[in-house]
């Protein structure tokens, strides 16, 4: 008893939300021209929870279906009546009245947290009408066509390809490298519709602190396009600059995580290159320059054709490093992490510190994750030259120029 009166106060809960919303929308309203207010859609909630009591208590669903079926047509008629009141033409009400009909019922039957918050979600898009308005109104053709590419490219395509490596040398897997071409293809769009709405600069910082949790390479990339596309290059090579700061920071949280006793040797060089990255975005993005208004419009958010390049050269550089992990091995550690540090220095960080305590020295370990964070700046800034232009390039390089020479220094002063 005690569970079903939690659940049925759940239900009218739902009502109530969305009553809230639907009521305060419809404030100005004279008495007795609407279907449904505050109330009415409360105890539409709390009649699906009964409904759904009575039908579990009879042990069939008929009288749920049945009692859903009447709601549905007499509510019907009530909006359609508002409607010809009003002459206007929306369903909005009558959906939110079945959802929250279904929903009182889900409570009681099913999962009570499920419907809860598919409740906090009507209650939400049914608030964000005019936010969302507006955002169609301003959506151009590329911006939906890159989020249907975009879409197809995660719902269709990820799951088809095969989760298992396909190649002689246990490194390519197709899943994962298009799950990472679809993570650059997602940070760009991102950062697209952060400068979209946030402006120009805080819209970088976003996405460059978002992106680069994940992979300061692919914010790289991202960032290379929109300079291409138009959009200021100081900001674009500051943002590039701070997520490799923030790639530098989660190498050695990894470190911690796995492998502490390479933090010694890692942590100090890799804690000075990232305070050069941090000053330098700093420098770079404080720093007006001309067609850096913040009424810039964003270009495009990425190109299907350059990431399908990047997904082979991606391909081809995992066939590589698996080639060389079986022809060298161990012994060539250094070798190997600076291959693999060409497009991820995570592989690389958890690479050298799964190696068994005694194979490899804390040194020669610690020095192959450092050539690995060394070849990945590098890699960033090829990469940079590639898809952005010479400003953005020429910006990203001496930043990451600057941040190899304090992170070399630090190193040679601790080994002198």
């Amino acid at each position: 008893m005690q569970d079903l009166l939690v659940r049925l106060a759940i239900a009218l809960g739902i009502g109530l939300l969305v009553g809230v919303e639907r009521g305060w929308r419809t404030r100005k309203w004279p008495g007795g021209s609407r279907a449904a207010g505050v109330r009415t859609y409360a105890l539409c909630g709390l009649s699906g929870g009964v409904f759904a009591a009575v039908s579990q208590a009879l042990g069939g669903a008929p009288v749920l279906v049945a009692g859903f079926l009447v709601f549905a047509a007499v509510f019907t008629v009530f909006s359609l009546r508002e409607m010809r009141a009003r002459r206007q033409f929306s369903a909005t009400g009558l959906v939110a009245a079945l959802l929250v009909f279904a929903l009182g019922a889900l409570a009681v039957v099913g999962d009570a947290r499920v419907a809860g918050a598919c409740g906090i979600v009507v209650a939400g898009l049914l608030a964000s009408r005019e936010m969302l308005h507006g955002l169609v109104r301003r959506l151009t053709w590329v911006e939906l066509r890159s989020a249907l590419v975009l879409l197809g490219m995660t719902v269709i395509v990820l799951p088809l390809l095969p989760d298992r490596a396909i190649d002689p040398f246990n490194s390519v897997n197709p899943r994962e490298i298009w799950l990472f071409t679809v993570l650059t293809a997602a940070i760009s769009y991102a950062g697209y519709v952060s400068i979209k709405v946030a402006g120009p600069q805080v819209g970088i910082v976003i996405s460059a602190l978002a992106g680069a949790v994940v992979s300061s390479t692919s914010v790289t990339i991202a960032f290379a396009r929109r300079a291409k596309a138009g959009d200021p290059v100081g900001l674009l090579a500051g943002g590039a600059a701070l997520a490799a700061m923030v790639s530098l920071l989660r190498v050695l949280t990894l470190l911690a995580l796995v492998a502490p006793a390479l933090l010694a040797v890692v942590a100090p060089p890799t804690l000075a290159a990232a305070a050069v990255f941090a000053l330098g975005a700093v420098a770079l993005m404080r720093r007006r320059e001309p067609g850096a208004a913040p009424g810039t419009e964003p270009g495009n958010p990425f190109e299907l054709q350059s990431l399908l390049v990047f997904a082979a050269v991606f391909a081809a550089v995992c066939a590589l490093s698996g080639w060389l992990l079986q022809r060298v091995g161990t012994a060539g550690l250094l070798v190997i992490s600076a291959v693999i540090g060409i497009v991820d220095v995570d592989v690389a960080t958890l690479n050298a510190a799964r190696l068994p305590a005694g194979t490899v020295a804390p040194e020669a370990a610690g020095s192959a994750i450092l050539a690995a964070l060394l070849v990945n700046g590098l890699a960033r800034v090829v990469f940079g030259v590639a898809g952005g232009t010479p400003g953005y390039a020429l910006r990203l390089l001496l930043v990451s120029v600057l941040a190899g020479l304090a992170g070399g220094g630090v190193l040679l002063a601790l080994r002198a």
